[in-house]
């Protein structure tokens, strides 16, 4: 078990998951339907990071449920899909270390620079089930 409860990742999958780009998002809307976006993230063992613009519609749906689905790599042969439970932090709040893991992944990228989108959020998934590892 990793230390969030879950069962590991084949280092394989945690290495397609760690560099991947980009991952799927899929929040729930008010009526329950699905919205998918796509979101630059980092990973940390069991959990997904994604900042993001406050007034995005992601943030206002996890506002009122806080179920998501995710999926990284586009690859039919060996999807990465997992479901968790997500949680909205300040990036003011942000750990140096994902404020530097964010950076050294997306080129120098400051999520706590607002100066484009507005105000950011920091949306953190706990993994609570890995559907499809790759």
């Amino acid at each position: 078990m990793t230390r969030h409860g879950l069962p590991p990742l084949s280092d394989e999958s945690a290495r397609r998951v760690s560099e991947a780009d980009v991952a799927w998002l899929t929040t729930l809307r008010p009526n329950g339907s699905p919205h998918t976006t796509p979101v630059w993230f980092v990973f940390d063992g069991g959990v997904l990071s994604v900042a993001t613009a406050a007034r995005n519609a992601k943030v206002r749906n996890l506002r009122g449920d806080p179920r998501v689905s995710v999926a990284i790599d586009g690859s039919a042969a060996a999807p990465l899909v997992a479901q968790g439970s997500a949680a909205l932090v300040a990036v003011g709040e942000a750990s140096a270390e994902t404020v530097a893991a964010f950076a050294a992944k997306y080129d120098g990228w400051d999520i706590r620079d607002a100066s484009v989108d507005g105000e950011r959020v920091l949306v953190t998934i706990r993994v609570e089930r890995w559907l499809l590892t790759g």
